[in-house]
C-alpha cells in the first residue's frame, strides 16, 4: 500500500488511470494532480471529451471527466461536488447560424463533447422546432457554414472565436439552455468504474479542484501564452462564467437535460467529410 500526500488514505500501488479533458474550462481541476499534493497519484492522460468516454467504455481508464449525456449510455459511478457547468452564458459551447434557430435544416458539428451535441439538438428542437440533420465537422467556422446552415463549435476552439465580430446569428448554448429552464446545465462530470469511486479517491478529486481553485492567477499566467488567449478572458471564463462546483441546482439541471436525451435519442447523424471530425486539443 502507498501512502499518499493528498491525505492519510491509503491505495494500492497501482495507480487508477484518470482520463482529463484538456480544454481550458479542466485546468483548475486537475491543477492538483498536475502540481500540487495530488501529483502522481494517478495515471493522468488528457483526451476530448467523447476520447475520455470511450476509455471508459472500453475500460482504457478507470475514471474520467465525461460529457453527462455518457450517463445515459454507460453505468458509471458520479464523483459528487465537482465538474464542469454554468448558469447562464458560457462562451465555449456557440451555435453560429447563417440564418434564425427555427430555419436551421442542417447543423455542421464538432462532435468532440456528445453533451454539447444533444444540447444544441434539444434546444433548436424543444425551443426552436427546428427539424435538422447533424453533419460531423472539424471546428472551421467557415468551412462548417460553407457545409451547413449552422455550426456548433466548442471548447477551446470556441473561445478563439469573437461572437460579437461574426456576420451571423450567435446562440450561446449555456444561455439558451437556462433562458428555457431555469436551471444551471452541467456539461460533465468526473465518473468512474463501480468500485473505483472510493470516499477518498472522491475526495482527492474535489482536493485537486481547491488546489487550482486558490490559484487561479496562477493557472491564467501559465495557460493564456500556451493556448494563445487573452490573459484577460482565461481569467473572467474560469472565475465568471465555468462554474466548477456543482450543488443540488446543477444536479437538478443535469437530471432534467438527461431526461429531455432519453426521451428522444440524438439527431440523426449524417455522414460527414473523410477524417476525424474534431481536432486534438491542446494537452
Amino acid at each position: 500500500m502507498r501512502l499518499l500526500h493528498w491525505g492519510l488514505s491509503q491505495i494500492t500501488a497501482s495507480k487508477l488511470r484518470v482520463c482529463a479533458v484538456s480544454y481550458l474550462n479542466t485546468t483548475p481541476l486537475v491543477w492538483g494532480m498536475l502540481h500540487g499534493p495530488q501529483q502522481g497519484a494517478f495515471d493522468l492522460e488528457f483526451g476530448i471529451p467523447s476520447a475520455c468516454a470511450d476509455r471508459l467504455a472500453s475500460g482504457a481508464a478507470d475514471i474520467g471527466i465525461v460529457p453527462s449525456f455518457e450517463l445515459t449510455r454507460q453505468d458509471l459511478e458520479v464523483i459528487p461536488g465537482t465538474g464542469i457547468a454554468c448558469r447562464g452564458a458560457v462562451r465555449s459551447i456557440l451555435l453560429v447560424s447563417s440564418r434564425p434557430a427555427a430555419e436551421i435544416r442542417t447543423l455542421a458539428a464538432d462532435i468532440s463533447s456528445r453533451t454539447s451535441v444533444e444540447l444544441a439538438r434539444v434546444i433548436l428542437e424543444r425551443r426552436y422546432g427546428a427539424d435538422f440533420v447533424s453533419l460531423p465537422h472539424a471546428p472551421d467556422l467557415d468551412a462548417m457554414l460553407r457545409t451547413a446552415d449552422a455550426a456548433l463549435i466548442i471548447g477551446d476552439p470556441a473561445l478563439d472565436v469573437e461572437p460579437a465580430r461574426l456576420p451571423y446569428r450567435v446562440y450561446d448554448l449555456g444561455a439558451e439552455w437556462m433562458e428555457m429552464t431555469g436551471l444551471p446545465m452541467v456539461f460533465a462530470v468526473w465518473a468512474g468504474h463501480k468500485g473505483t469511486v472510493t470516499e477518498e479517491v472522491a475526495e482527492a478529486f474535489r482536493e485537486s479542484y481547491r488546489y487550482g481553485r486558490e490559484r487561479i492567477e496562477e493557472i491564467v499566467a501559465a495557460e493564456a501564452p500556451r493556448r494563445g488567449f487573452a490573459p484577460a478572458l482565461v481569467r473572467e471564463y474560469l472565475t465568471r462564467i465555468i462554474v466548477h462546483e456543482l450543488g443540488p441546482r446543477e444536479y437538478q439541471g443535469m437530471e432534467l437535460f438527461l431526461e429531455y436525451a432519453r426521451q428522444t435519442g440524438s439527431a440523426p447523424l449524417a455522414p460527414g467529410p473523410p477524417g476525424r471530425p474534431g481536432t486534438e486539443p491542446r494537452a
